[in-house]
């Protein structure tokens, strides 16, 4: 039996720890662990033989961190730490006819929109270390602690793509059951389980009773195994101990497999004495077949529409009937498309429609660019709308989540060149009651032609939740006997084949005076008859007031909580009509609407002095941001997106001030602590208090207290940030705070990290502890509106 068939008929035993463990074994702080699979093999085969004689089925390769970028600091390639590492838990798991995963961590930088890094660039890092790693003979692939569904995806691609080995993707969650980067479990499922995964599941970051919460929702979206891998609980901050034991880590493991998980070990902290302890606890148990009935749902890393009540799809984003937004197209004005998406989520829609096919421009590489630019301002799924087989793969490639294709129809060349790809991408797919013989003019037709596209689309691996059937609107004005073979054929596809529907309403009126009249009464008529997906302009009130009636009136909005929420105080409730040129600043920001934000600063500026604007519009903008991530209203990339969109305000700000008003002396200096690689937090930090006005002083990663200390003098910075991720640099970072003190600097010293409490951060004698980036700008504040001595 092979491990593909093992993972779903046995419960089998990853090992714990592997940095924790190196450390223990005298790996020096800083150092990079990856190296001592060619400096010190004979220490990395211990650890590894420790674990295979405690149980393990599977072992990870000691090649977390073998990134191209990340080797490079290393003074080895990453080709060369791969081979040693696999080499190392080859000759010790071959002893135990155990298995050996290649292990994929996160490449260390943040990804678009959030960051600088490429899906492109990632996807080529990544097929690397994969192609790497099969070579030299690793068992299985594990992508292992992602905070960003889009990294984990450009990892799954670069492993479909360049090996047939089983992949294994877990991802690391926070309390909230979300990760650090805003990604929902339910949209890990859909997103990872689509792209054809062998195992999902969770690692690190948490305990296991803090996890077992996110486990028991997350079986429900997914029938693949389910791997668990939690921490031993929460570490002190110095590193000496964690708080859950070996024997009290084992019981809980053992809630895990009672819900059905049949892959589990340990992360941070865990040893042998805790695999032994899983080993004694699951043996003899047999997997739980769990039955989970999975939802037809859609989503983006951060949104889950699930189609349970009728949904809207905006039409906007489409240049048919529309010149201005073919003109955009042509003159790549990003901006002007980016509204009209922004506005339709406004107007309440569920999902948008994404189209830009006209003559005279490359499809494919503008759906990427448009693709990518809605997905950085919104997190509503998307839908793909084109004809165009490489266009379609292109976007779908690029976009984080599960989207809908639109669209497939009944000739054999279409059904067998486009479903291929769906398929590959996990993504849902409409099917157009059409063939090469054009649109039937009756409904039993267009039903056969839906039967066929949902027997084929199941053919190639798409289960029918997947297939939405679009039972075509032709214009009533021209065709007025096909309006009732419409919704006809919607009421025989719902009632026959059970699957989703989707129409295009606003088709049915052309020619027509009155056009709002006809249209929503031919939508009322087709919700009757089985219509789930009208794809409708959200931003004509009547449109969607019919939609809301109608879920109250079926039961599909529970409590009618939805509809009271439109319509329990009319006048706010209702979504206005207003232009979203006339939008304000703040909500410029808040939308991540950069070009809108840079006119709006030169507009406020005619009639503002140019630090009134800063105080008076930027700042309480970017406060307001910053209490809906505090509220849990937004995520990270959209707090990201907000100050990258103030970057273009200040921008005009500035260059209006006198050179005078210029000079920054809100001055902070940065820095990750010697002997720590990891500096996405920091950096984070770094883009959110630019945005506020504060002068940075970046001194990067890995940094000697004295180098801060000299920063600091030369600087005359108020305010030291200070970071560490892992529990070996938090001495470093006391050895750091010692320094400023020593030297009397004459500042106030904030510190971060994940392993660092409020209480250890006064303990080390530093002034501030900042959770987040948020936090960081709160201390600033407090900092800079002291008086100087």
């Amino acid at each position: 039996m092979g491990l593909k068939e093992r993972i779903q008929n046995e419960i089998l035993i990853l090992d714990g720890a592997m940095g924790t463990m190196l450390q223990s074994m005298g790996l020096p702080t800083g150092e990079f662990p990856e190296t001592y699979n060619i400096t010190h093999p004979e220490v990395v085969r211990q650890i590894h033989r420790g674990y295979l004689e405690s149980g393990s089925n599977i072992i990870y390769a000691n090649t977390f961190g073998a990134s191209k970028k990340k080797a490079a600091l290393s003074g080895y390639s990453y080709e060369e730490l791969i081979v040693a590492g696999i080499a190392a838990a080859k000759a010790e798991a071959q002893k135990y006819n155990a298995y050996v995963a290649l292990d994929i961590g996160p490449l260390g930088e943040l990804m678009e929109p959030m960051g600088q890094l490429t899906f492109e660039e990632a996807f080529e890092q990544f097929s690397g270390q994969i192609r790497c790693g099969v070579q030299a003979g690793a068992d299985l692939i594990v992508i292992e602690t992602m905070t960003d569904l889009y990294e984990c995806k450009a990892a799954l691609l670069a492993a479909k793509e360049n090996s047939s080995l089983p992949i294994f993707c877990t991802m690391s969650f926070e309390q909230n059951m979300r990760t650090f980067a805003g990604s929902d479990y339910r949209a890990m499922a859909l997103t990872l389980g689509g792209l054809g995964a062998d195992a999902i599941g969770i690692n690190c970051s948490l305990g296991p009773q803090e996890i077992l919460p996110i486990v028991r929702e997350l079986i429900k979206y997914t029938n693949l195994p389910v791997v668990v891998k939690p921490n031993a609980g929460l570490p002190s901050p110095d590193g000496t101990y964690y708080a859950v034991q070996p024997t009290e880590f084992a019981k809980a493991i053992a809630e895990f497999v009672k819900l059905g998980v049949n892959i589990v070990g340990g992360c941070c902290g865990t040893n042998t004495q805790y695999i032994a302890a899983v080993k004694k606890t699951v043996e003899g148990l047999k997997p739980v077949k769990r039955c989970p009935v999975k939802p037809c749902a859609v989503c983006s890393a951060s949104r889950v529409t699930e189609i349970n009540r009728v949904c809207v799809v905006g039409e906007r984003v489409n240049p048919t009937g529309k010149k201005l937004f073919r003109q955009a197209l042509i003159d790549r004005n990003i901006g002007y498309i980016v509204k009209q998406a922004v506005e339709q989520v406004e107007a309440g829609a569920d999902i948008l429609d994404v189209n830009v096919g006209i003559p005279d421009i490359d499809e494919k590489e503008m759906l990427v660019t448009v693709v990518k630019a809605i997905q950085a301002v919104t997190d509503i799924p998307l839908q793909i709308d084109s004809s165009d087989p490489m266009a379609i793969e292109a976007a779908l490639r690029v976009y984080n989540g599960k989207a809908i294709v639109n669209s497939v129809n009944g000739d054999e060349k279409v059904l067998d060149t486009i479903l291929p790809i769906v398929r590959k991408y996990g993504a849902a797919v409409v099917g157009l009651t059409l063939d090469e013989r054009g649109i039937p003019e009756n409904a039993q037709q267009r039903y056969e032609i839906a039967q066929k596209i949902v027997s084929r689309a199941e053919y190639y691996g798409i289960p029918r939740r997947d297939v939405f059937i679009d039972c075509l609107t032709l214009t009533v004005s021209a065709q007025q006997q096909n309006a009732a073979q419409t919704l006809e054929a919607l009421r025989l596809v719902k009632e026959k084949l059970g699957v989703k529907t989707l129409l295009g309403v606003s088709n049915i009126s052309f020619g027509l005076p009155e056009r709002e009249l006809i249209n929503k009464t031919f939508l009322t008529m087709a919700l009757q008859n089985g219509l789930d997906l009208p794809i409708v302009n959200p931003n004509i009130p009547a449109i969607m007031d019919v939609i809301y009636a109608f879920n109250v009136l079926t039961a599909q909005d529970i409590n009618s909580e939805l509809y009271v929420e439109r319509f329990a105080n009319t006048a706010e409730a209702k979504p206005s009509q207003q232009s979203i040129e006339q939008l304000s600043i703040g909500s410029c920001i808040k939308k991540g609407l950069k070009e809108q934000c840079r006119e709006e600063a030169r507009r406020l500026l005619k009639s503002n002095e140019p630090m009134e604007v800063v105080n008076s519009y930027l700042i309480p903008a970017l406060d307001e941001v910053g209490k809906e991530y505090e509220a849990g209203k937004i995520y990270l990339p959209q707090l990201i997106q907000a100050a990258e969109t103030a970057k273009y305000a200040f921008e005009v700000v500035n260059a209006a001030m006198p050179k005078s008003q210029q000079e920054n002396d809100k001055t902070i200096v940065l820095a990750t602590v010697k002997g720590d690689i990891h500096d996405i937090g920091k950096n984070i930090v770094k883009v959110i208090l630019e945005n506020y006005g504060y002068r940075i002083i970046d001194l990067g990663r890995d940094v000697a207290p004295q180098a801060v200390v000299e920063a600091a003098q030369k600087s005359g910075a108020r305010m030291v940030g200070l970071s560490a991720l892992m529990t070996t640099t938090i001495k470093s970072m006391e050895e750091t705070i010692q320094a400023l003190h020593k030297h009397n600097i004459c500042c106030k010293i904030c510190v971060g990290g994940a392993v660092l409490t409020p209480e250890y951060a006064a303990k080390m004698g530093a002034d501030y502890y900042a959770k987040d980036a948020n936090d960081a700008v709160t201390v600033a504040k407090a900092i800079y509106s002291e008086p100087t001595a």
